[in-house]
């Protein structure tokens, strides 16, 4: 297998290993709940991950800019599995939910540093695919937990941690062995002297990708309670049925990767598709409004069009912010965003209990035209340059 590809799987690998923990432990809330915990217990249990993840992301980029993307992988993996196998022994809220922010802080390390693997082993003309490839990390590591953790949980939740930690711990030890740190003489014939930050460039791709994470954890959060309180679907037909959305959702981001790469622009793309979410939003609010069965189709084309525009954004960038500036550039993105995505669904929970369904998707149409207007596409960044050079 040609190295950077193998660079690629193994990093795909690493990310799915980390969020597998980050973003699956609601599968194991039926768990928790039995094991003695309140509702309220173990929904603060599960997000815990995510915090640990906020407080890392800016660090862990600047360390691989300044060390490179083998070791802050490994390390942070590391660091992840050995919290997880505390986890898995830990008895109490406290406890638990402290090796639990821990294991974030070691996997937020993935969001940096895979990313900016790719920026160094792919030209400009295929870094959309690879990011695109890379993207359906985030799926797979929930299909993942959805199929594994309930299952192990049925012998003890110290079972479903334990292999969450044994599968950061390999993905650690196949990073240090198959992983190499690239050169970059394609990044230092662009790169930019100072700060990236000194142009708002950056930060309005930050803030564009920020608001596009609340149509999509708006219907993430409510596309399966819709279905089935509001629409009066079972339990077991919405469920697969979200599933193929997700999976959809992944070949989707490989798509638009791909159209960037071709199209030798990553924020034109990331414009229309940004404008293809207010409309599917504004589609999915009208139908729950007059309770019609276009909220259903809507909603199932939210579920896939929402989740496309990550991969455009994170390669735009790295791109941009270049190699000496990408792993703090990442790192900041990830930290916005996931500070939208933790706010969204407690937010749209009370628009939802006072005002119902309908209203909450409607507050969420105005993220993703805001995100369009926003989208720096007139300026002539480095981005389509360089693919401009080496397509």
């Amino acid at each position: 297998m040609n190295r950077r590809w193998l660079v690629l799987a193994v990093g795909l690998g690493a990310m799915t290993a980390g969020c597998a923990f980050q973003y699956g432990l609601a599968f194991l809330i039926p768990a928790l709940r039995a094991d003695g915990l309140s509702l309220r217990e173990a929904g603060v249990l599960i997000v815990c991950p995510m915090a640990g993840l906020l407080i890392m992301l800016i660090v862990w980029g600047a360390l691989s800019d300044r060390f490179g993307e083998r070791l802050v992988l490994s390390a942070g993996l590391a660091i992840a599995g050995a919290a997880l196998l505390g986890a898995a022994s830990a008895h109490g809220v406290v406890a638990r939910g402290s090796y639990l922010v821990l294991a974030g802080a070691g996997g937020a390390s993935v969001h940096a540093a895979s990313g900016r693997l790719i920026l160094g082993w792919f030209a400009a003309h295929e870094r959309g695919l690879a990011m695109g490839l890379r993207q359906t990390a985030q799926p797979l590591g929930v299909a993942v937990a959805a199929a594994s953790l309930p299952a192990l949980a049925a012998h003890g939740l110290g079972s479903a941690f334990a292999a969450l930690a044994a599968f950061c711990l390999v993905m650690a030890v196949l990073v240090v062995l198959l992983v190499r740190d690239p050169e970059r003489p394609q990044a230092k014939a662009t790169e930019r002297t100072g700060s990236p930050y000194r142009t708002p460039v950056l930060w309005r791709i930050h803030l564009t990708s920020a608001l596009l994470v609340v149509p999509q954890f708006a219907v993430a959060t409510f596309a399966f309670v819709y279905l089935v309180e509001g629409r009066g679907w079972s339990v077991g037909t919405a469920g697969p049925v979200l599933a193929v959305t997700q999976v959809a959702g992944a070949l989707a981001r490989i798509a638009v990767g791909v159209w960037s790469d071709r199209a030798g622009s990553r924020l034109r793309p990331l414009r229309t598709v940004a404008l293809a979410c207010g409309a599917v939003m504004v589609a999915l609010a009208a139908g729950a409004y007059a309770g019609s069965g276009i909220a259903v189709a809507a909603l199932l084309i939210a579920s896939v069009i929402t989740v496309t525009p990550n991969g455009l954004a994170y390669t735009a960038v790295a791109e941009y912010a270049g190699s000496g500036w990408a792993g703090r550039a990442l790192g900041a993105q990830n930290t916005l965003q996931n500070t939208f995505a933790l706010a969204t669904p407690p937010l749209l929970s009370g628009v939802v209990s006072g005002s119902g369904y309908a209203t909450a998707f409607a507050c969420a149409v105005a993220f993703p035209l805001a995100a369009a207007a926003l989208v720096p596409v007139p300026a002539r960044t480095r981005i389509e340059a360089a693919a401009r050079q080496t397509a």
